[in-house]
């Protein structure tokens, strides 16, 4: 049996019946359709969000705590295991220089809108490499330089104040 345009339906219940307000007193929803009397909720276009009849609201009673660092850098965190594993894959050369744009094309680190590649010290590295990244924790520095590579990091770290 070929099914016709005019045979198609939506499933039952997949559509709910529009509620007719203001259709008299019989329907349920008649004079006032349903909003009670008078008053500014009666009305259209009532925004009342967070209003709790005078009473300070919820949202001025909770205490609040903290705040967001609209300077905040976040980084790419990038151990010294991985870019072991990236070198014994094949990924990087350890005989040319590393930097962020050498990773990112290797496919080892990703994400946008990132201040640069923190090098961290997780893992070991048995091999010398020469690294450019905008940050890296003293043990990881260490653990490349013992393998007999370099560090540089392009963020240089503020000097304690003299008291």
């Amino acid at each position: 049996m070929t099914m016709k345009l005019n045979d198609l339906r939506d499933n039952p219940g997949a559509r709910l019946k529009f509620k007719r307000l203001g259709r008299g007193i019989g329907s349920g929803k008649g004079k006032t359709s349903g909003k009670g009397v008078k008053g500014q909720k009666a009305r259209e276009g009532v925004s009342l969000n967070g209003f709790e009849g005078g009473q300070l609201p919820i949202y001025r009673r909770l205490p609040k705590r903290g705040f967001t660092n609209v300077n905040r850098r976040d980084f790419a965190p990038l151990n010294i295991g991985r870019l072991e594993a990236a070198i014994e894959a094949g990924k990087l050369d350890a005989a040319q220089p590393i930097n962020e744009a050498v990773l990112r094309a290797a496919g080892i680190i990703s994400g946008t809108g990132l201040s640069g590649v923190r090098l961290l010290a997780k893992g070991s590295i048995s091999r010398a490499v020469t690294i450019e990244v905008a940050g890296a924790s003293v043990a990881a520095i260490a653990a490349i330089e013992q393998a007999g590579g370099t560090v540089k990091t392009l963020i240089a770290k503020a000097a304690p104040a003299a008291a």
